[in-house]
């Protein structure tokens, strides 16, 4: 009877070691899953949402809905998400700014950047690239903050608006370098670069795609990336940090996060499948072509990110004197 037994017992302790949200995760998703993408439809964190939406479509069998919530910076849509159920079927395509810049810019966030999420992948950085206007006399990164001690407080930057991405990659550099240059914000990134274009102000860091063209008119001159090392798109103009400023980086990035305590099986096949993708020829190239690099990152690496970005964002914002209530 003992001999009987034993098959049946290691059986029956086999089946408690799969749990439900074991065999949850492995028939995940089961229905259609909500990705919130807290900015306007037909910005570059919609696109690349949208494109990503339906490769996992097409490998998942489900629909992946996206759901525009744009307002107040992004913090909106990450609200919405942060409060939904953990149970990886509401995501966000979160950005710099709701997980890096938002939470040192406002000062009643209704939400924990860090707590209430579950980081699954970074997906993507964006540089912008630092730029002058052909009439500014200097044709690199040092060269322009040599002109700038010289000149303190008499040249001029655009930006895309007061706490946005561009504004603070200034900030950081103004504090980086210890230079004088006045902010001139505008209410989107087009009028800030044709601010430059025409001359009514000295300098931008500007999106790095829409710049191309102007670049190659000598409308603008390029200084410098705001990543670490050189972009594909522009091989010829060194990094900030190359050129002199070492450690400067200043970049826009999109990632994919869950509610916090989600499981982690399902944490883990989502970034698995989401890496699949942008490793994949077409989902690389369409990144490239649109000025970003894929980064396609594992969970816990993104989760350090976001600390690092926060702490590093707050401090800028907090040197800079910029807030927004």
């Amino acid at each position: 009877m003992a001999q009987m037994s034993r098959p049946i017992l290691v059986l029956s302790l086999l089946l408690l070691a799969i749990s439900p949200i074991n065999l949850f995760a492995q028939s995940y998703p089961l229905r259609p899953v909500r990705l919130v993408v807290p900015f306007a439809p037909g910005g570059p964190t919609d696109i690349l949402a949208r494109a990503i939406a339906q490769k996992l479509t097409e490998q998942w069998g489900q629909q992946i809905i996206i759901d525009n919530r744009p307002g107040a910076a992004g913090n909106i849509g990450a609200d919405l998400v942060a409060k939904a159920p953990a149970d990886g079927y509401t995501l966000l395509m979160g950005t710099v700014a709701t997980h890096g810049i938002n939470p040192g810019l406002y000062k009643n966030i209704p939400f924990d950047a860090v707590q209430d999420f579950s980081p699954i992948c970074r997906v993507a950085a964006v540089p912008n690239v630092l730029v002058v206007h052909p009439s500014v006399p200097v044709n690199t990164v040092n060269g322009l903050i040599s002109l700038a001690r010289k000149r303190s407080g008499q040249l001029n930057y655009s930006s895309s608006g007061s706490g946005t991405a561009s504004h603070l990659a200034a900030e950081l550099f103004k504090t980086m370098v210890k230079v004088e240059i006045v902010h001139i914000p505008y209410k989107s990134a087009a009028p800030a670069v044709t601010a430059v274009i025409s001359g009514q102000v000295h300098v931008s860091f500007a999106s790095v795609v829409p710049t191309i063209p102007h670049l190659r008119e000598s409308r603008l001159r390029a200084l410098g990336v705001t990543t670490v090392g050189r972009i594909l798109l522009l091989p010829e103009v060194p990094s900030i940090s190359e050129a002199g400023v070492t450690g400067y980086e200043s970049v826009g990035w999109t990632g994919l996060l869950a509610p916090a305590k989600t499981a982690e099986e399902i944490i883990s096949k989502i970034n698995h499948d989401i890496v699949a993708i942008l490793n994949g020829q077409e989902m690389r190239k369409m990144l490239e072509n649109s000025g970003a690099v894929v980064v396609a990152s594992k969970p816990g690496e993104f989760g350090v990110f976001i600390k690092s970005e926060i702490a590093k964002w707050a401090k800028v914002i907090e040197i800079s004197q910029t807030r927004l209530d």
